[in-house]
């Protein structure tokens, strides 16, 4: 993926934006619970990493059955986060450090407290009746087709009051709006505009591919059964779903969202593409012309491995996909086990943290993919994920899985500011609503700010180094061979090249550069990194993965 087009790039393009959990980040108030005025008081540290945006999870109006992605008022500040004069002044103050403000617009669905809901599901006939997607019981009183929801059991449930069924793809009290109704994208439209004119930069786009379904409700084919023939807890992956999500008619949907954002000059979307198959290309068709999103990442890369094979097929099947569209990178995010500890290669060894060089190389390798990226809150940090007991977790998700999967919770915990202070310095008054895990102490913010050989300044020397070099940021990218572990790629933009090379072992490994055209060889120790310009050796980076003579 790259620009083609000579004139200046927009901010977006190449953007490093930092996803802020409002609830984990900061507790202004001692309620327990990270805020709108906490973010604003970490501003300093946020643009001080060195990004170019911040995009903001749910602060809306919300029952908090899934934390804020269950709205019940599209253009409301729940009291829980704060006001809407503390957004303004959050959305001022990080324009005056130079930082972008995305927010999240949960489109797909609503609370199940929402007022259009209310009225939807009170008559068939009322005005706001087909909001939603309803439809009628099969002869023998069960769901009207076999689709799933990925929290788990059918996509539908019952509702007496209309003697119909309701589909919801996540928690039952997350019904699915009806996207085949104009009027449906009309409103979530005048929600938009609302904050864009307030003044954000854009929005984060949840769950788009679950925003259109089948309007004529048949039934998901079965997926191929496992190897082993056995049965997973999801039952979700049991089925193919290609027809309760990834319908075609979507991209009239996100046509009309970009005309919206068109009336507002300098704002983008980032949307959110799920691991289904395809989801580069869909990456690829939902960000390509100028009646497309600007950019979107896929949860494709979070659900697999982070080994050699797995790392050369990601890169050659987004090159594969062409020049058009423009790809976000994610490793973590609020609903995955954090990177770290997801590939960690140590993490059949009960125990084991992960190898510092590792969490270096996960940091140099999402900084040198093309597109922008997604960093999220404590992955400079180098936070490993939370392992919380039953009793400890508050994900509806993960406390009906438990043990088979023990939810999202684990990357939610508190951000760590001050490891001497009472739960990290993340509140100074009641319980956080997640307790701050004690492995993390060590890795807070003030410890690592005093340490000029910690992860969080290598985070803020590589942001440099990257924002130094256009093809990093805009360039094309082109797989090279080299043979297992190493891992490398050529980043190209105009005259400039760059070759990005990888270590994915623990033992130290020496190339022979010649299939990159460099007549050399290169020494990469334990899960080391280098970097060359093509036809000029490029200055030692500071970061500390200098290429070696």
């Amino acid at each position: 993926m790259s620009i083609t087009s000579s004139v200046t790039p927009a901010w977006w393009r190449g953007a490093v934006i930092y996803q802020i959990y409002p609830r984990s980040f900061f507790d202004s108030d001692g309620d327990g619970v990270g805020d709108l005025p906490g973010v604003i008081a970490r501003l300093d540290y946020v643009a001080a990493l060195g990004v170019d945006a911040i995009w903001l999870c749910p602060f809306f109006t919300s029952p908090q059955r899934d934390f804020g992605y269950d709205v019940s008022d599209h253009m409301a500040v729940d009291p829980l986060f704060g006001t809407l004069d503390d957004f303004d002044r959050l959305l001022a103050d990080a324009h005056a450090r130079g930082l972008k403000v995305l927010i999240d617009q949960v489109w797909s669905h609503t609370s199940n407290r929402h007022a259009w809901f209310t009225q939807s599901r009170a008559s068939r006939t009322g005005p706001k009746s087909d909001w939603y997607v309803w439809a009628d019981p099969r002869p023998d009183g069960t769901p009207p087709n076999n689709w799933l929801s990925v929290f788990g059991g059918s996509a539908w449930t019952w509702e007496p009051r209309r003697r119909q069924y309701y589909l919801h793809h996540f928690l039952s009290d997350q019904p699915a709006l009806n996207f085949h109704n104009p009027e449906v994208v009309d409103a979530l439209l005048d929600i938009g505009r609302f904050w864009l004119e307030r003044g954000v930069d854009g929005f984060r786009l949840d769950a788009v591919d679950w925003m259109m379904h089948d309007s004529r409700l048949r039934d998901n084919p079965p997926a191929p059964p496992a190897p082993d023939q056995s049965v997973p807890a999801k039952l979700f992956g049991m089925q193919q779903h290609i027809h309760d999500l990834l319908q075609p008619e979507m991209m009239g949907v996100l046509a009309r969202i970009r005309g919206l954002m068109d009336e507002f000059p300098g704002t983008a979307t980032l949307a959110e593409v799920s691991s289904q198959p395809g989801a580069f290309e869909r990456v690829r068709d939902y960000t390509s012309g100028d009646e497309a999103l600007h950019m979107a990442y896929t949860l494709r890369p979070l659900r697999g491995g982070f080994d050699w094979s797995t790392l050369h097929q990601l890169v050659s099947d987004v090159a594969a996909c062409g020049e058009g569209g423009w790809f976000c990178w994610s490793f973590s995010n609020h609903d995955t086990e954090r990177a770290i500890s997801r590939w960690n290669p140590k993490k059949t060894e009960p125990g084991s943290p992960p190898d510092p060089r590792f969490t270096r190389l996960l940091m140099s390798l999402l900084l040198s993919l093309c597109g922008s990226v997604c960093l999220y809150q404590g992955e400079e940090l180098g936070l490993t994920e939370a392992d919380l007991s039953l009793e400890q977790m508050q994900d509806p998700f993960g406390i009906a899985y438990w043990p088979e999967f023990r939810g999202r919770d684990g990357s939610r915990t508190p951000m760590p500011w001050d490891g001497t202070q009472p739960h990290a310095g993340f509140t100074q008054g009641g319980i956080p609503w997640l307790p701050v895990p004690p492995e993390h102490r060590p890795l807070s913010v003030a410890g690592q700010e005093a340490d000029e050989n910690s992860l969080l300044q290598d985070w803020r020397r590589f942001l440099r180094f990257r924002r130094a070099h256009l093809e990093l940021i805009m360039g094309r990218l082109a797989t090279v061979d080299f043979p297992e572990p190493c891992f490398g790629f050529l980043r190209s933009h105009g005259d400039e090249r760059m070759l990005c090379l990888f270590n994915l072992s623990d033992t130290e490994i020496t190339l022979d550069l010649r299939p990159a055209g460099l007549n050399r060889q290169q020494v990469l120790g334990p899960y080391g990194a280098a970097f060359h310009s093509i036809g000029a050796r490029i200055p030692a980076p500071e970061y500390g993965f200098a290429p070696t003579e």
